[in-house]
């Protein structure tokens, strides 16, 4: 039984495709468009729809969409029309207003997400959103609307989650900017039973408290938040009441939500390209401060209430990556796992898990997440074809490992495209930057090839079993951080040797790596170690700003060439520029 999963007319659009239980492939559609998030730049704003990430994902399984039994959508239209008081009429602006949720200002809804309002009675008895009701007709695929369901966007979180973590037995919290209606939800799977216990919803939400903020500071787009979080470490707790002034615990595991009227409490926001002051710093620290407060608060509650050990997570809070850490040393659960694809995207991998799930009925699972390479692979003929057909020189590598750590060694930055795609919006081996992480001019060096802010650090690359040697486990005593989703101190006899991937606050995102996860990039590390003693290598995304992540071989040789990396590895190639 194939079910395919889409998220779509939002942003971060994307396809699954989940086959008895087991995840096939899933890939978001910027991938393929090059749209960051499926935004262009207002006034022509657009969502994307994930017809390239559908057909990548069928492509995979080697299907047709006639052969797919079900469709799960990740969103569900009546929850948000029987939000609206029937007697209202709808008047929403048709392009996002810069004022943002907090400030009283308008939606930043696109008309196409509108839509889904405007026509959520005609969707509903279609049976499918219009826009992809007609496509799929047209195409005389119109039994297919006949399999299609409609998932809640937290159920497909939630699902998310705890279908793919390694648990049999959960506590589970999703956190996001907003659902239909809600903002945060938890619950408990056990016996092959989900069971929501409790949801909170708009307007109060945490993820886009977080986005005001974003906003405030000048960041470009709402999904930038972990720019602000990068920039906490800078700050200082000076704003913490205002901040638990904004958001309230209700004294059981919940929270409330206050207008956070940020330019009256902090005078006017920061433009783009200006410079950052103090207090812009201390800002996004007393936000991360009492988010991190606030979400220890709300798992007390949850493992009381589950007696669980295990908790797993989605939506896009998620993906902070500081608060799970507090979370996991600080917190109630024995152990914390983070969905990797956590944002929206992670949604149409949840809403197929779930609806494939429901058909099989018997609450069994076989599959968990135990790596995240579930986007387009190439094999070393395509790419060399294809490196022959762009005329660039190149040459055959005899033993990759090797050879890319001698060029590693020597403080090159490699361009590294191996493998299938990570679905989610962390690189993590398969089209990443990698450099060493010895010097300590590195970080400035890659975020100026990048072209990103000064403060943004890079993270490190670490050989599993060895990373508890390098940066504090706590009291676990042993890293398990395959997705880049916690942050761990870095040993203090350790810092000097590998200053690159060490936060100004002496932290690092570590992704740890073993030989079953990533056979060559493990190999890889090892091969670093032999010649300079350090197994942990720096690890950035494969793009430039403003770029999505690179996918294809023609993504890569062209970040490669308009960029100042030193060379690229893709496949068993080396592509060198001319000295």
């Amino acid at each position: 039984m194939h079910t395919l999963g889409i998220n779509a007319a939002f942003h971060d659009c994307a396809a699954a495709l989940v086959c008895d239980g087991r995840v096939l492939a899933a890939a978001e559609e910027e991938r393929f468009t090059r749209i960051k998030h499926g935004k262009r730049p207002v006034p022509f704003s657009t969502w994307q729809l994930p017809y390239n990430a559908i057909d990548y994902c069928l492509g995979e399984a080697g299907i047709d969409l006639r052969d797919v039994d079900h469709i799960a959508y990740s969103f569900a239209p009546r929850l948000l029309q029987d939000s609206l008081a029937p007697d209202k009429s709808i008047a929403l602006p048709l392009e996002p207003s810069a004022a943002g949720h907090g400030e009283g200002g308008g939606s930043p809804w696109d008309p196409l997400f509108l839509s889904y309002i405007v026509n959520a009675p005609r969707q509903l008895a279609d049976g499918a959103p219009h826009h992809l009701q007609g496509r799929f007709a047209s195409a005389g695929l119109d039994h297919i609307m006949r399999r299609w369901q409609f998932i809640e966007h937290h159920l497909a979180h939630e699902a998310s989650a705890f279908l793919a973590s390694p648990y049999e037995e959960t506590a589970v919290l999703t956190m996001d900017g907003r659902g239909e209606r809600a903002s945060t939800s938890y619950g408990h799977f056990e016996g092959g039973k989900y069971r929501r216990l409790r949801q909170i919803d708009l307007p109060h939400s945490l993820g886009l408290l977080y986005e005001d903020v974003t906003r405030y500071l000048g960041f470009l787009h709402s999904s930038d938040e972990y720019k602000v979080m990068a920039l906490a470490s800078y700050g200082k707790p000076a704003y913490m009441e205002e901040f638990r002034e904004i958001l309230r615990g209700d004294g059981d595991g919940g929270y409330t939500m206050s207008p956070p009227r940020l330019e009256e409490r902090f005078g006017a926001p920061r433009k783009k390209g200006e410079e950052f002051e103090d207090r812009h710093m201390d800002i996004a620290h007393s936000l991360q401060q009492v988010l991190e407060e606030t979400i220890l608060e709300m798992a007390q509650w949850l493992h009381k209430e589950t007696g669980s050990s295990n908790l797993c997570m989605a939506g896009g809070v998620a993906l902070n990556c500081v608060a799970n850490a507090r979370l996991a040393s600080e917190g109630p659960f024995q152990n914390v796992w983070v969905q990797p694809a956590a944002g929206d995207a992670g949604t149409a991998l949840g809403a197929a898990l779930w609806l494939d799930f429901e058909q099989r009925g018997n609450g069994s699972r076989d599959w968990s997440m135990d790596h995240a390479f579930l986007g387009p692979g190439y094999a070393d003929a395509d790419i060399e074809a294809f490196l022959r057909r762009s005329h660039v020189a190149f040459r055959r590598l005899k033993n990759v490992a090797e050879q890319a750590a001698d060029l590693l060694a020597q403080e090159k930055i490699l361009g590294w495209f191996e493998g299938r795609m990570e679905f989610g919006p962390r690189a993590l081996g398969a089209r990443s930057i990698l450099a060493s992480p010895r010097d300590p001019a590195m970080q400035a060096r890659l975020n100026e090839l990048k072209d990103r802010e000064d403060f943004r650090p890079v993270a490190p690359l670490v050989i599993e079993e060895q990373a508890q040697e390098w940066f504090d486990a706590g009291a676990k005593g042993t890293i398990d951080a395959p997705f880049m989703l916690f942050v761990f101190d870095v040993l203090k006899d350790k810092a000097d040797l590998i200053p690159a991937v060490c936060h100004i606050d002496g932290t690092a995102r570590v992704q740890t790596v073993n030989s079953k996860q990533h056979g060559l990039l493990y190999d890889l590390l090892r091969a670093f170690e032999e010649r300079t003693g350090v197994p942990v290598l720096v690890n950035t995304s494969f793009n430039t700003r403003g770029e999505p992540v690179v996918c294809s071989p023609r993504d890569a040789l062209e970040c490669f060439w308009t960029s100042p990396l030193d060379a690229l590895v893709i496949g068993s190639y080396l592509v060198e520029k001319p000295r």
